[in-house]
């Protein structure tokens, strides 16, 4: 079942160094977030549910802000380059994270989150349309598989080596160790050897006008094209349900299981650290199982993608609403597995839609778009989550069961889309090319 994965990355070197380059950078980031909810648990002893809400803000509104400057800076440059340097000045600002030492300097946290997540917002676009520069049109659908088991993997790995290291090494320890994989990981980038940046007409001359449109050109590209716009709007469909649960997973971890135990005079998992990165790891193994088992079920046609995608919504929708019934550890720990399946199937499925359509010279902002969407429907979610919490006075069970109650209205949506359009393939759009 694995053979075609590790055939690619055998013989596509410039896509093997991407990869590994990915793989570590993405070890790097689990140990980044664990270790960021920590600190702000620890630090934030009133209001934890806004504080943590303000986290996720700061990691998520800049990859809604840069991204459509992100898309043309993909589309117009060596995506390898933006790559590049987009590692370095993360690698800086992670380090900068040491500074913070009590509770007044939260704002200075959160201001280097934004900048490292600004970077992120170049990074982001810049690889997700690398890929299809270095793969053949045949081999996206096993790309972008690879790249979310590969995601889930270092999400399960990573949450798991990152818990144990911020519980028995320290918070510092854990950004020094992320700071560092932004530079290995660059130096993987380097490495790659194809010259990913498409022909643009650099000799003539642009207007403002020119520079606003040329920002704004996958969003009329997908205007163009409304069967992918909706394509490209499935993240966001899932993550203003899905992303809430961001901002209450630190919370089940510390308030409601907690695991902890002590090694001499030294407690263990403060923070809710042990049980956050149990968390994490069930996720790892839900969005990275869940799309290859689908794949494998449906197949790599247009028509079993977006039946992947119905199936999806269901899936994490019912986990969610599960989720808010309080049990214990092991039902909640189960939801969330089934919840996750559903979200790595639509994450990858829909951008391996995407890929197979979207011609090279807009691919870049389309993909901007989309990160940008999802990413502000996942700042609405988060802000719901901490408001619920902590303006609401909703208790941390209710607020989840309220979350799955809302994703029967995207999971209404999806299927009036598909009776409307089921039989009109993607693949008869129009192409700028």
């Amino acid at each position: 079942m694995f053979s075609e994965y590790t055939a690619l990355l055998r013989h596509n070197p410039n896509y093997r160094r991407l990869w590994i380059g990915y793989v570590i950078s993405q070890l790097g980031d689990w140990f980044n977030l664990i270790a960021s909810a920590s600190l702000v648990a620890k630090l934030s002893d009133d209001g934890q549910g806004t504080a943590l809400s303000f986290l996720f803000l700061a990691r998520f509104l800049p990859l809604f802000v840069m991204s459509p400057f992100a898309g043309v800076i993909s589309d117009r440059f060596d995506r390898r380059k933006v790559m590049i340097v987009s590692n370095i000045v993360r690698a800086a600002t992670v380090l900068g994270f040491l500074l913070i030492q009590d509770a007044d300097q939260l704002w200075l946290f959160y201001l280097l989150i934004v900048v490292q997540f600004s970077m992120t917002a170049m990074f982001i676009p810049a690889r997700t349309a690398l890929i299809a520069n270095i793969v053949v049109k045949e081999e996206l659908i096993t790309a972008n598989a690879l790249d979310s088991l590969t995601w889930s993997t270092m999400l399960a790995l990573g949450a798991l080596l990152g818990g144990l290291a911020t519980a028995a090494f320290g918070i510092t320890t854990a950004f020094i160790l992320d700071s560092l994989t932004f530079l290995i990981s660059a130096w993987f980038f380097v490495r790659i050897s194809v010259q990913s940046r498409p022909s643009v007409e650099h000799t003539k001359k642009r207007t403002v006008a020119d520079r606003f449109l040329e920002i704004i050109g996958g969003l009329q590209y997908l205007l163009r094209e409304p069967l992918m716009l909706v394509i490209a709007l499935v993240k966001s469909f899932g993550s203003i349900i899905y992303g809430a649960i961001n901002v209450l997973e630190p919370t089940f971890a510390e308030n409601v299981f907690p695991l902890t135990f002590t090694v001499g005079s030294r407690l263990v998992g403060e923070g809710g650290s042990l049980t956050l990165a149990l968390m994490y790891t069930v996720v790892g193994v839900g969005t990275g199982l869940g799309p290859i088992y689908m794949r494998r079920w449906l197949g790599d046609s247009e028509r079993g993608l977006r039946r992947g995608i119905t199936i999806s919504f269901f899936l994490f929708t019912f986990g969610i609403i599960m989720m808010g019934i309080p049990v214990n550890l092991t039902w909640f720990l189960t939801m969330s597995f089934i919840r996750t399946v559903g979200t790595g199937t639509a994450w990858v499925f829909s951008a391996a839609l995407l890929q197979l359509i979207v011609p090279d010279e807009v691919r870049g902002r389309v993909f901007a778009f989309e990160f940008a969407s999802l990413t502000l429907a996942q700042s609405i979610s988060i802000y719901w989550a901490g408001a619920a919490q902590d303006v609401i006075n909703l208790s941390i069970y209710q607020t989840t069961l309220y979350t799955g109650f809302a994703g029967i209205i995207v999971v209404i949506g999806w299927l009036f889309f598909q009776f409307q359009t089921g039989n009109q393939p993607l693949t008869q759009s129009k192409r700028l090319n």
